[in-house]
C-alpha cells in the first residue's frame, strides 16, 4: 500500500508547494523603489550595500522605459538615482569590506547598459547618459583599487 500513490494527491502537494515558495519570495521582495528605499535607513551593512544595488538596478531600468517613452526628465533623474545609489554601495562596500566584488560586477553591468542606452537615445540626451557612465565608471575604478591596493606586496 505504501508503493503506491494517488496521482491527483500528489499533483496537489506540488501544486501547493509551488504557490508557497512563490508566496514567500513575493511577500519578502519589496514591490517599489520607495520601499527599498525606507529599507536602507535600518538595513545592516550588507544588506544596505545590496538594497542600494538593487535601487540602481530598478532605477536603470526605470530609466530605459522612460527614455523608451520619451519621457527625458523623468528619465535624467532616474540616471541621477542609480550613480548615486551605486556611490552609496561602493563607499559602504569600501569602508566596511563586504561584498566589493559583487558591488563591482553589478556596476560593470549597469555601465554596459548604460552604453546600450546611449546608442538608443538622441544627441541631447547623450550628456546625462555619458555622465552617468563616467560617475559609475569611477565607483568601479575605486572598488579595483580597494580590492587590488597597488602597495600590496
Amino acid at each position: 500500500m505504501l508503493g503506491k500513490v494517488n496521482p491527483a494527491f500528489l499533483g496537489a502537494g506540488v501544486a501547493i508547494f509551488v504557490l508557497s515558495v512563490f508566496s514567500a519570495s513575493a511577500s519578502t521582495q519589496p514591490a517599489t523603489v520607495e520601499e527599498l528605499k525606507a529599507q536602507l535607513a535600518s538595513a545592516r551593512t550588507g544588506d544596505r550595500i545590496q538594497l542600494c544595488i538593487q535601487i540602481a538596478e530598478r532605477q536603470l531600468e526605470a530609466a530605459d522605459k522612460f527614455y523608451s517613452a520619451d519621457e527625458n526628465e523623468k528619465a535624467r533623474t532616474a540616471l541621477d538615482d542609480v550613480a548615486s545609489f551605486a556611490e552609496q554601495a561602493r563607499d559602504s562596500s569600501i569602508q566596511f569590506h563586504k561584498r566589493q566584488k559583487q558591488t563591482e560586477i553589478a556596476v560593470r553591468k549597469m555601465v554596459r547598459k548604460l552604453f546600450d542606452i546611449k546608442r538608443a537615445v538622441n544627441h541631447e540626451e547623450q550628456v546625462p547618459v555619458e555622465a552617468a557612465i563616467d560617475r559609475l565608471q569611477r565607483v568601479r575604478d575605486d572598488l579595483l583599487a580597494a580590492m587590488f591596493p597597488k602597495d600590496r606586496k
